[in-house]
C-alpha cells in the first residue's frame, strides 16, 4: 500500500496533465469537418502539416508575427528579469544594511499581490507617459519578478558560502566580479528555475497585453489566439486555426523545459570550501 497509493496518485496526476495535450495534438491533426464528427481522443486523417501551413498563410502570416512578439516579450524579460532577481536576492542574502529585512518583507508582499490587481494601475501609469500600445508597455512590467528575488535569496543563503566570498575578496576580486564569476555559478540551478518560472509566466500573460495593446501587430500569441477565438461564430474556420495555434504556442515552453532541466543539479558548491 505504501508504494501502490503514491503510484496511483502520480498516475492520475500524469493523466490529468497529459490528456489535454494529447487532445490538442489530435485535434490539430484533423480537418475542420472531422473535429466534431470523430473521436476527440483519436486520429482521423492526419492533416497536421496541412493545417500548420494554413495557419502560417492566414492573413499574411500574422500568427508568425504573434509568435515573434511573444518570443521578444518573453525571452528578453525572462533573461533580464532573472538577472535582476538574482542580483537583488544575492544582495539581500549576503550584505547587511539598514532596512534589509523590511525591504525583503516588501518583496514578499509583492509575491502575494495578484497580477490582476496591478493591471489597471500599470495602465494608468503608462497612459500618463503615453507608452500604451507599445512594445515597452508589456515588456517593462514583465521584468519585475518578486518571487524570483525571494527564491534567489533563499538559494544564495544556502549555496554560497561566506568563506568562499572572503577568499575571493582576499584575492582582490571585486564584488561585481565575485558575483558573476563565483556566486552566479553556485546559484545556477536557482537561476534556471527562476528563468523557467519567469518564462512561463510572461509567455502565458494575457491580462496585461489585453489592457495595454490595441494594435494587432503587437499582440503576443495568447492575445492573438483569443482574438481569433472570439470570432469563431462569425468565421467557423478559425476554430481549427486556434487549435493548431494553441498547439504550436506551447512548443517553446516544452523546448525550454527539456533544454534547461539538465541544469537542475544540486551540490555545485560541494567541495569548494575545505
Amino acid at each position: 500500500m505504501r508504494r501502490s497509493v503514491p503510484m496511483v496518485i502520480m498516475g492520475a496526476a500524469t493523466l490529468y496533465f497529459l490528456v489535454p495535450i494529447w487532445w490538442l495534438f489530435v485535434g490539430a491533426s484533423k480537418s475542420s469537418d472531422q473535429f466534431t464528427s470523430t473521436n476527440p481522443l483519436w486520429f482521423a486523417d492526419f492533416d497536421l502539416f496541412t493545417n500548420i501551413g494554413d495557419l502560417f498563410s492566414y492573413r499574411d502570416g500574422v500568427f508568425l508575427r504573434w509568435m515573434a512578439n511573444s518570443i521578444a516579450y518573453t525571452g528578453g524579460a525572462a533573461l533580464i528579469g532573472t538577472l535582476l532577481a538574482a542580483m537583488c536576492g544575492y544582495a539581500l542574502a549576503k550584505y547587511r544594511f539598514f532596512g534589509r529585512e523590511t525591504l525583503f518583507n516588501v518583496v514578499l508582499g509583492g509575491v502575494l499581490v495578484p497580477a490582476t490587481a496591478l493591471a489597471l494601475p500599470l495602465f494608468l501609469i503608462f497612459s500618463k507617459v503615453e507608452m500604451t500600445n507599445t512594445f515597452w508597455a508589456v515588456f517593462l512590467p514583465s521584468l519585475v519578478n518578486p518571487f524570483g528575488v525571494y527564491l534567489a535569496r533563499i538559494y544564495a543563503t544556502a549555496s554560497v558560502p561566506e568563506e568562499l566570498l572572503e577568499a575571493a575578496r582576499l584575492d582582490g576580486s571585486g564584488e561585481v566580479r565575485t558575483f558573476f564569476r563565483i556566486s552566479s555559478r553556485l546559484m545556477f540551478p536557482a537561476l534556471v528555475t527562476i528563468f523557467l518560472f519567469h518564462f512561463v509566466a510572461v509567455w502565458n500573460n494575457f491580462l496585461l497585453p489585453l489592457i495595454m495593446l490595441s494594435d494587432e501587430r503587437l499582440f503576443p500569441v495568447t492575445l492573438g489566439l483569443y482574438s481569433w477565438n472570439t470570432q469563431v461564430n462569425q468565421i467557423p474556420e478559425l476554430r481549427g486555426l486556434v487549435i493548431v495555434g494553441a498547439l504550436l504556442s506551447i512548443t517553446p515552453l516544452v523546448v525550454a523545459f527539456l533544454f534547461l532541466q539538465r541544469f537542475w543539479r544540486s551540490g555545485l558548491g560541494s567541495g569548494a570550501v575545505k
